[in-house]
């Protein structure tokens, strides 16, 4: 008779605000606890907090007179919506599968340079 090997079937339940997230960058460190902690961040221009603009003598919007903040042009926005704390043994686990899913688009990079290759190589 075989022995069937242990299992464990994980159910995923999600919150009813779960929406995932875009970004383009993070910031972090190690915590005091030695966990690594990251702030995921999504970088875009910044908005205005007002604009003024001239009325016409027909009533339109005419020039911009005023902005608020006055550097709102040299500015640019870190908007943080989400972050993690990881303990040492799931920062490994999780980097090893980020280099999977790392490793997963590379493959998916080179086929359809390759197809491209072929396809272009048809042609000449």
């Amino acid at each position: 008779m075989s022995q069937q090997k242990p299992e464990i079937t994980f159910k995923y339940v999600f919150n009813y605000n779960y929406n995932p997230t875009y970004v383009n960058g993070a910031h972090g460190g190690i915590s005091p606890r030695g966990e690594v902690v990251v702030h995921f961040y999504l970088e875009r221009p910044a908005l205005p907090s007002s604009l003024t603009h001239e009325v016409t003598l027909q009533g339109g919007i005419g020039p911009e007179t005023a902005v608020e903040p006055e550097d709102l042009a040299n500015s640019m926005v870190r908007f943080i919506d989400t972050g993690i704390v990881m303990n040492y043994d799931n920062a490994r686990m999780f980097h090893v599968w980020l280099g999977e899913q790392l490793k997963g688009i590379e493959n998916i990079q080179k086929a359809r340079e390759a197809f491209e290759a072929t396809k272009s190589g048809a042609h000449a």
